[in-house]
């Protein structure tokens, strides 16, 4: 398990670069997550208390990542970059994914009612990129192969093969000016679908 964390590090960072210098995979922040994360979800399984939260509270400190110890996460995962990655109790990620800094899979959130003891994080099926900044929210399900873009919000299942995206920026204010709807197409910068 732990030189899977290491090939997958490989295999999705085109900054790491093999051969060059094997102990730099040792400074990724994401590879300690993993590390830290498999060791308390062993324990979390075991029904040991306080202990697997402890880990996981100490490696948030450390990696500024928070994976909850009840997660459940497949093979070959990579988290890149890794700041601000949150990961909730009842999140379940399959092999092969690849995550960016910034990602959440967390709850339904304050508006929704409470589901105590029942799944309320994401299902990431195999093979998903998400990227930086994604927000999955609920218990909803990202089918495999797919691909959610920079600061994605998704409240809803996706089917497999799919690629999400966020809108692009759009213009208030444009040299201190307020920017009406249908100016916005010549606005520099502005891309017209």
């Amino acid at each position: 398990m732990f030189l899977s964390t290491i090939k997958a590090a490989y295999e999705k960072d085109p900054a790491l670069k093999k051969g060059i210098n094997f102990l730099e995979v040792l400074l990724y922040q994401g590879v300690w997550a993993i590390w830290l994360y498999r060791i308390a979800h062993f324990l979390y399984i075991l029904k040991i208390p306080f202990i697997p939260r402890l880990i996981s509270q100490i490696t948030r400190i450390l990696t500024l990542i928070e994976i909850h110890p009840g997660a459940k996460i497949g093979k070959s995962f990579f988290i890149d970059h890794g700041i601000g990655v949150v990961i909730g109790e009842t999140a379940v990620i399959g092999d092969n994914v690849m995550m960016h800094h910034g990602v959440t899979l967390g709850g339904p959130g304050w508006w929704a009612v409470s589901k105590k003891n029942k799944k309320r994080h994401p299902t990431i099926e195999d093979n998903v990129i998400l990227g930086v900044g994604a927000t999955i929210l609920g218990d909803v399900t990202v089918g495999k192969n797919s691909k959610i873009g920079a600061n994605a919000l998704v409240v809803k299942d996706v089917p497999p093969n799919s690629v999400i995206v966020a809108e692009l920026g759009k213009y208030m204010y444009y040299n201190g000016e307020k920017v009406g709807k249908s100016s916005l197409e010549m606005m520099p910068g502005m891309w017209v679908i």
